[in-house]
């Protein structure tokens, strides 16, 4: 009965959040140990498309004007604080253990909110599985994201919320390797 429960709880989180559960290990390690590998044109510049949308800028909108008075509206002093980082950063709500040096929450939104900690694919060895649609078999499963890790921030709960469309959203910021 305890696994069932386990399970049916397990079901209902976010991939990438299930991948945290599943290593103790794991930790975020940012952004920028992607773009190593990932900022290449002939490979579909993931980094490029990312850096150059509104996730990589999700931590830097905390800073304007209109945040600022948004927060206010909402009895929050400050936007930087965790009532709105939870949805404006990767990793807000994790543990410093699983958090690698080097890692900021200033990069936004970045790779590891959807494909979950990067410790746990970064190697050349686990990619290039990953790449032939096969699996390493000291990995965990890498994570693609799915509708459900949108709607975690992306939902009414949002002062900025307007309606969601998920296959349109994804579409925006589908970043696959062309090959």
């Amino acid at each position: 009965m305890k696994i069932a429960w386990t399970m049916l709880i397990l079901c209902g989180f976010s991939t990438a959040f299930v991948l945290q559960l599943l290593s103790a290990e794991a930790q975020y390690v940012g952004a920028k140990k992607c773009m190593m590998c990932h900022k290449n044109e002939n490979r579909g510049d993931q980094w490029g498309k990312w850096s150059a949308g509104p996730h990589a800028k999700a931590y830097e909108t905390l800073k304007s004007a209109e945040s600022k008075a948004i927060a206010l509206e909402m009895g929050i002093d400050d936007p930087l604080d965790g009532n709105c980082l939870r949805c404006h950063v990767t990793a807000f709500a994790a543990p410093t253990a699983k958090v690698a040096e080097g890692f900021s929450h200033e990069e936004g939104v970045g790779c590891e909110a959807c494909h979950g900690p990067g410790s746990l694919y970064k190697s050349m060895r686990v990619m290039k599985n990953l790449a032939a649609g096969t699996q390493d078999p000291d990995a965990v499963a890498f994570s693609r994201g799915d509708e459900q890790t949108c709607l975690a921030c992306h939902n009414e709960a949002s002062p900025t919320y307007r309606p969601f469309d998920f296959e349109k959203a994804w579409a925006k910021i589908a970043h696959n390797n062309p090959r």
